[in-house]
């Protein structure tokens, strides 16, 4: 059995997110995982979009007062993606003001992740 298409909303925010680059969507954990050029960058949860964040962009989303995306209602934790602003959806170039600089995050958090080469000596 195939697996069932991306849901309207998935569908119409890689619309909006198209000319970020070569976008792809997994479903992951009920939800879905949005990645721009290999780099995981957005899930999508209930219905509800979350960008990554890091120290370079949190600030914009807690000045907003959006909070974190908390997987599970009965335990405090939380994930590093926060929601755009509700108006972004309306305007894709606002929402791509939201997601370059997650995307960034991303490629950031990646970099961090990658194992220090060994430097052999002869």
């Amino acid at each position: 059995m195939a697996p069932a298409p991306p849901s309207d909303f998935v569908q119409m925010v890689c619309e909006s997110l198209a000319p970020m680059g070569d976008l792809a969507v997994r479903r992951m954990f009920g939800g879905y995982g949005i990645y721009c050029d290999g780099m995981f960058f957005a899930l999508v949860a209930d219905e509800t979009l979350y960008f990554k964040v890091d120290d370079g962009n949190r600030a914009d989303y807690e000045a907003l007062g959006l909070k974190p995306f908390k997987p599970l209602d009965d335990k405090p934790v939380t994930l590093s993606y926060y929601p755009p602003p509700e108006s972004a959806l309306d305007e894709p170039g606002k929402l791509l003001r939201w997601a370059r600089p997650a995307f960034a995050a991303a490629v950031r958090a990646a970099a961090a992740k990658k194992p220090k080469r060994k430097t052999v000596k002869a």
